[in-house]
């Protein structure tokens, strides 16, 4: 029997596999371009419920454009099978990382969870809970970042779709079937936030029964996590959903609070490394490992047609994907890559059903982080009858299913769900007559820079990251200036002094810097700009911020 795959794509891996589909690693055949592609799984395809539920997870994601989120290329849908085309991940799920490295030191897991809250908390302003945080559904790439995937039981914040979610992570009211709201999204990055410090989960009961009484009524195991970040733990813990952050970007701001007082100002950077040299000790759970071969065989040609292009996704060509690690990444450190994303556009509706989302952008090209790989499922609780499953791909590890300490209590459902750093040198010793020194890399020329996803994110802070491809892997000094401005195009007025960053060691380097602006003006700007310098000069974004009242 012939598997339906989408028309245009090439898969080459199974990337995971749960109860209500499966996770392939895939290859836009026009572009070369690598996807992860998730899949309804045969037997629910011809459940109306199902289909409804895997097509709301596609809108959803369509509507949310997050750099902290495996974003939507398109969905697919055809008699022989439903897909969903997302952006892939090159990362290993924290869940992988958990179980082979153990516990993560503070500074670590207060990245992990900042990064994840991130993409959680542009969930919450549009109004989604995702209801299912857990360390399977976090990324982290080999730049030390972290990424949040599948949306496959996330609802609209209010609504009352009965219990849902996977047990260990439940907020109280959670088991009660209470609305969906953002604070047991909070409870839940909490709850895996201190099993990153503690290497368990903070409750552990036999049962499900036993489990549902522990998160309802057991004491917060606080004492248990570093004293910096006890106070995150008891907060995001708290029994009472109105005793925690409303939402996470609330908790966002109570983290950088804590992890400033606690661990200086240089903690985040601290902390990606760590991940980042982690990460490179995990080559083969990245799905750069595993190159997808091209090819233009397709077998549901003759159900779902070739789609007429990809409009304007082809006036722009992918940069390159994989792991660019060296042979001593292990002692050396750790090397960025960069994944980079695309927008395939729509789909053609012809003999068959179809219905085709996109929220990627063009000329996106040196976004966010790259987003979603395959561990497998932890057991997840869905209402009973009810349509809302995930097939979990936090897309990694392709060596086969993840199993982490303790089994988890069977449910009734499930749902499947940057800076280089190198070894501190030691002690200098006496050179013989014939010692030799090696010669340091060359610099290379710079061939591209990128500014993507610049963005206000208060009153009077912003984000943005940077794009930098080389063609060689010597040192590069990249320079991130800030400008305020009254009219739309000049840069304007410089803001504050510019942020320098040396890289070496890599082709590719993504770079998420932030700004509080202290200058007036209705634009902001951002300037990115090397040593050696770029054929084009640099790279610079503006934007008309939301303070500004233009008449």
């Amino acid at each position: 029997m012939n598997i339906w795959e989408v028309p245009g794509y090439t898969g080459s891996l199974e990337l995971g596999e749960g109860a209500s589909g499966r996770v392939v690693l895939a290859v836009h055949e026009e572009t070369g371009v690598p996807v992860a592609v998730k899949y309804l799984s045969e037997s629910l395809r011809t459940r109306p419920g199902f289909v409804h539920d895997f097509r709301a997870e596609a809108r959803l994601l369509g509507g949310l454009d997050s750099p902290y989120v495996a974003g939507l290329y398109e969905y697919v849908e055809s008699p022989d099978g439903a897909a969903i085309v997302m952006e892939l991940v090159d990362g290993v799920s924290l869940r992988s990382l958990l179980k082979r490295e153990g516990p993560l030191d503070p500074e670590a897991a207060l990245v992990i969870l900042k990064g994840s809250l991130l993409g959680l908390a542009d969930a919450h302003r549009i109004g989604v809970v995702h209801r299912d945080y857990k360390p399977e559904n976090v990324l982290v790439t080999p730049g030390g970042c972290s990424k949040l995937v599948d949306f496959g039981i996330a609802v609209d914040a209010g609504t009352s779709s009965g219990v849902a979610g996977t047990p260990s992570y439940m907020a109280p009211e959670q088991w009660t079937g209470a609305p969906a709201s953002p604070a047991a999204d909070v409870y839940a990055a909490t709850a895996t936030f201190f099993e990153c410090l503690t290497g368990h989960k903070p409750y552990l009961g036999d049962n499900i029964a036993e489990l549902a009484l522990q998160h309802v009524d057991a004491p917060v195991p606080a004492e248990e996590a570093p004293e910096a970040v006890r106070d995150l733990v008891r907060r995001g813990l708290a029994k009472n959903p109105d005793e925690r952050p409303a939402r996470a970007e609330d908790l966002v701001a109570e983290l950088e609070t804590a992890a400033g007082t606690a661990y200086g100002p240089g903690w985040e950077e601290r902390g990606r490394g760590r991940l980042a040299a982690l990460v490179a000790l995990l080559p083969l759970l990245l799905p750069s490992s595993h190159e997808a071969p091209r090819s233009t065989t397709d077998t549901a040609r003759t159900v779902l047609h070739r789609r007429p292009g990809l409009g304007r996704a082809r006036s722009w060509l992918p940069g390159r994907p994989g792991l660019l690690v060296s042979a001593g990444a292990a002692l050396l450190g750790v090397l960025l890559t960069l994944g980079i994303p695309f927008e395939p556009g729509t789909a053609a509706q012809q003999k068959a059903q179809a219905l085709a989302t996109t929220s990627a952008r063009p000329g996106d090209s040196g976004a966010a982080p790259p987003a979603a790989t395959a561990s497998s499922p932890s057991p997840s609780i869905t209402p009973t009858g009810s349509a809302s499953v995930s097939p979990s791909p936090s897309l990694s590890s392709p060596s086969g299913p993840e199993t982490t300490g303790p089994e988890e209590p069977p449910a009734p459902a499930t749902s499947s769900g940057g800076q280089a750093t190198t070894a501190p040198e030691g002690p200098a010793t006496a050179a013989t007559p014939t010692a030799t020194t090696s010669t340091p890399p060359a610099a290379p020329s710079v061939k591209d820079v990128v500014v993507s996803a610049f963005r206000q994110t208060g009153p009077t802070s912003a984000t943005a990251t940077i794009g930098i491809t080389t063609d060689g892997t010597g040192p590069v000094s990249i320079t991130v200036s800030w400008f305020t401005g009254r009219t739309a195009g000049p840069l304007g007025t410089a803001d504050g002094p510019s942020q320098t960053f040396e890289r070496s060691g890599a082709t590719q380097y993504t770079l998420t810097v932030d700004h509080t602006f202290q200058g007036l003006g209705c634009y902001w700007a951002v300037q990115a700009t090397t040593t050696p310098g770029s054929a084009d000069g640099g790279a610079s974004q503006q934007l008309l911020t939301r303070r500004c009242d233009l008449r």
